[in-house]
């Protein structure tokens, strides 16, 4: 055991030394991180992992075996096994034809399409009822987005008129389509 110094420690960790598990994690802790890094291919996920292997590494210190490996090797392939794991776990991302079916189609369904067109052909309708002045300040207001004080100025009348006009204008747009 003189030759393998982690073997030391593990064989003092297995007996609850909490000074040999700080110089076990110290003289472990880098390689092991590049072992977790490696596999699992995120740093966060990786620290998880670590953290993890070294609670293993605690609670099951005793199964370590001197003769059957070397300690530094015994780390590896628990941090490996831990990650491996980790993987295993992961939802996987597939891409046959059945689960592209599940998927929803986000276009609309021909029926509603057509309803969509139908009702705009009828606010386009409804549109027309209004006199053009008119009709442009809804539009204006409305899908443009300009406010009531841009309109009045765009049209040259005083705000609270500008005010009736989208009123009544929506009022006879609504009118009609509930015709």
């Amino acid at each position: 055991m003189a030759e393998d110094p982690v073997a030391e420690l593990l064989t003092r960790v297995a007996a609850q030394d909490r000074a040999a598990f700080r110089a076990l994690y110290s003289a472990s802790a880098a390689k092991l991180m590049g072992v977790c890094l490696r596999i699992l291919g995120n740093r966060a996920e990786a620290e998880e992992a670590l953290q993890e292997v070294f609670t293993r590494v605690w609670v099951h210190a005793a199964r370590f075996d001197a003769d059957r490996a070397r300690g530094m090797t015994w780390l590896i392939a628990i941090a490996r096994n831990l990650c491996i794991d980790r993987l295993r776990g992961r939802p996987e991302a597939t891409a046959d034809d059945e689960a592209m079916q599940h998927v929803a189609d986000p276009a609309p369904r021909a029926e509603t399409v057509l309803q969509a067109r139908g009702e705009a052909r009828r606010i386009a309708l409804c549109f027309d009822t209004l006199e053009p002045d008119r009709a442009a300040a809804v539009r204006g207001a409305y899908l443009d987005g300009l406010s009531y004080q841009d309109l009045a100025e765009r049209y040259a009348v005083p705000l609270n008129t500008m005010r009736t006009w989208l009123r009544r204008s929506l009022m006879k747009l609504k009118e009609c389509l509930d015709a």
